[in-house]
C-alpha cells in the first residue's frame, strides 16, 4: 500500500501536468525559450577582411529584424490587455441595457397603452440582439488574444534562430580562416542552429491553428453584430483588430 506522502506527491504531479498540458509533462515542447548556450566571440574574426564577411552581416541584419518583430510582438499582445477591459465593460453596460429594457417594457405592459408595449417590445429585442453580438465580441477579443500570445512565442523562437544563425556564420567564417579559439567546439554551433530551426517551425505552425480559430470568432461576431445593427437601424463601427493588424489574411 501506498504511503499518504507518495499518495499526495502524485496527486501534486496529475495537477501540475494538467495546468501544462500545452507542453506536456516530462519535457516540454511548448516551454519558453532561453538564451544560446553557444556563442563565438566576435573578436576571434576581428581581422578577417570585411569581403569575407557577407554571411555574417546578413544574418546580423536578420537577426536585429527577428528583435524588432519581437518587440511589436510584445507591444501587440500588451495593448491587447487593455483592449479586452474596454470589451468587457461594454458586455456589461450591454446586459444593464437589457435589464433596462426589460422594466421599460413591463412598465409598458402594465399601461396598457399598445404603441409603449410595442415600442418596449422591440426596444427590447434589439438589445438583447446587441447583448448577443457583445458577448460574441468579447470571445472573439479572448480567442485574438490567443493568437497573440502564439505569434509573440513565434517571434521568440524566431529571433533566438536568428541569432543561432549569426553565430553559426561568424564560426564558420572563423573555421574557414584556419582560426582556433581555445575551447570553441565549431561542431557545436551548427548543431545550435538546427535545434532553433526545429523550434521556430514548431512555432510558427501553432500561430496558423490560433488565427484560424480567432478568425472563427471573429466571423461569428461580425454575424451577430450585423445582425444587430439591421435590427436597430444604427451601423456600429466598432474595431476590428484582426482587420487593422491584417491579420484576416494568411501569411507564409
Amino acid at each position: 500500500m501506498r504511503s499518504p506522502s507518495k499518495i499526495l506527491a502524485i496527486a501534486v504531479f496529475t495537477v501540475t501536468c494538467s495546468i501544462t498540458a500545452l507542453g506536456g509533462c516530462g519535457g516540454a515542447s511548448d516551454s519558453a525559450p532561453g538564451p544560446l548556450g553557444k556563442r563565438f566571440d566576435d573578436m576571434y574574426i576581428a581581422a578577417v577582411p570585411l569581403d569575407q564577411k557577407q554571411s555574417v552581416v546578413q544574418s546580423q541584419n536578420d537577426w536585429s529584424l527577428a528583435k524588432m518583430q519581437n518587440a511589436k510582438a510584445e507591444a501587440d499582445l500588451n495593448e491587447s490587455t487593455t483592449q479586452i477591459s474596454i470589451v468587457r465593460n461594454e458586455q456589461k453596460a450591454s446586459k444593464l441595457a437589457v435589464e433596462s429594457a426589460i422594466a421599460n417594457k413591463k412598465a409598458a405592459e402594465a399601461s396598457a397603452d399598445t404603441n409603449r408595449m410595442n415600442q418596449a417590445a422591440k426596444d427590447l429585442h434589439n438589445a438583447e440582439a446587441l447583448s448577443k453580438a457583445a458577448e460574441a465580441r468579447v470571445k472573439y477579443y479572448d480567442a485574438y488574444r490567443g493568437y497573440l500570445t502564439r505569434v509573440l512565442r513565434h517571434t521568440q523562437e524566431n529571433m533566438y534562430w536568428r541569432e543561432a544563425q549569426y553565430e553559426s556564420a561568424k564560426a564558420q567564417l572563423g573555421q574557414k580562416n584556419g582560426i582556433a579559439p581555445k575551447g570553441v567546439a565549431y561542431d557545436s554551433f551548427p548543431k545550435q542552429e538546427q535545434e532553433r530551426a526545429k523550434r521556430e517551425a514548431s512555432a510558427r505552425s501553432r500561430v496558423e491553428s490560433e488565427r484560424s480559430r480567432a478568425m472563427t470568432a471573429r466571423d461569428s461576431w461580425r454575424r451577430a453584430q450585423d445582425s444587430a445593427d439591421r435590427d436597430s437601424g444604427r451601423p456600429s463601427s466598432l474595431p476590428d483588430p484582426m482587420a487593422t493588424s491584417g491579420a484576416t489574411s494568411s501569411s507564409s
